[in-house]
């Protein structure tokens, strides 16, 4: 009987049909195409940095607080900037006279005058003397109430309202009123506008440079948290380049990682300071409705935020995101490089 293979006491003796398939060619792989590594190819597995940490929450919780201080620093210096140009406004359509006791001379009669004077000048809109009432209103806040003016001597005051569009000659006015009228002076608030406008550019630049501090401490802070994230992941930054990724493909993983946690911290610290904002307005509603307290309404309706402010708000979270991202890949490509 014919057998295609034995066995033998040291071992198995291979028969025709295994030496048939030894000789015979093996069927080989196809080859698959090789990935580029350059590319997104990270789309589908999981993240080399983990969301939830530690040091990302504290990242969060920074750019959260810079966003808020941020956004309170542009917001602060919308109102004073919306308010002073209200104020300038205001001042800047209407002007005062004073006329002062004169020994020999009728106050009321020349008060009378030099409201008829101002009335005929040209710009102006009315011309107004204001009555015994009026000034001791104004001079309460300094006299207190029930103070008797009479015995003092208190000078009668003109007010003056002025054209939108009107630039009258006050030079001439003031030569006219010295002629008719010795004892009074006319105010036409240039000063006290000049003055505000230096008070408001100043509050600007003071925002100005709190937020470019701001700005630096966050770019601070997302820098060393960028390179604590290479550090802690550099076994798999190593590996990546093994296989041929680029700098950049890891810097992209890097900037959208740290450009959504930036986006949160924004949006956290964005509404926080426009909530706090909304309160100041609603408070200063609540106050106004209770009586003998127009005072502290006004003070606190200066603290109204407009609709633009709150798009500076908004700005301001978005311009977040980007420095956090802007910042962590320009991070990682100076570590990287440092690296190699």
């Amino acid at each position: 009987m014919r057998r295609d293979s034995c066995s033998t006491r040291g071992g198995f003796i291979p028969g025709n049909r295994e030496l048939a398939n030894l000789n015979s060619p093996r069927p080989t792989a196809e080859a698959k195409p090789a990935r580029d590594y350059g590319e997104p190819m990270m789309a589908h597995v999981n993240p080399i940095l983990p969301d939830d940490t530690v040091t990302g929450r504290s990242l969060l919780a920074v750019v959260a607080i810079m966003s808020f201080l941020a956004a309170l620093t542009v917001g602060a210096v919308e109102i004073v900037h919306v308010a002073a140009q209200e104020w300038r406004t205001d001042v800047v359509r209407e002007a005062t006279i004073q006329v002062r006791p004169m020994p020999g001379r009728d106050l009321d009669a020349d008060a009378r005058k030099a409201a008829e004077i101002a009335q005929a000048a040209p710009g102006v809109v009315e011309a107004r003397v204001f009555t015994k009432e009026e000034t001791e209103r104004l001079l309460e806040p300094w006299l207190g109430t029930g103070a008797d003016l009479a015995a003092l001597p208190i000078p009668h005051l003109v007010q003056v309202k002025l054209a939108a569009s009107a630039t009258p000659d006050f030079d001439r006015l003031r030569r006219t009123l010295s002629d008719s009228v010795p004892n009074a002076t006319l105010d036409d608030h240039r000063g006290f506008s000049s003055r505000l406008a230096a008070i408001s550019d100043t509050v600007a630049l003071t925002g100005l440079a709190l937020l470019a501090l701001v700005l630096a401490a966050t770019v601070l802070s997302v820098s060393f948290a960028t390179r604590g994230a290479v550090a802690a992941n550099r076994a798999v930054v190593e590996v990546l380049h093994f296989v041929g990724a680029r700098d950049s493909f890891v810097a992209r993983i890097f900037a959208r990682h740290f450009l959504t946690l930036g986006l949160q911290g924004g949006l956290i610290g964005g509404a926080m300071a426009a909530a706090l904002f909304g309160l100041a307005r609603l408070l200063s509603n609540v106050l106004g409705s209770f009586p003998r307290s127009g005072d502290a309404a006004s003070f606190l309706g200066h603290f109204a935020l407009n609709a633009r402010g709150f798009l500076w708000i908004a700005a301001i979270a978005a311009a977040m995101a980007l420095v956090t991202a802007l910042a962590s890949r320009i991070t990682v490509h100076r570590t990287l490089r440092a690296i190699d």
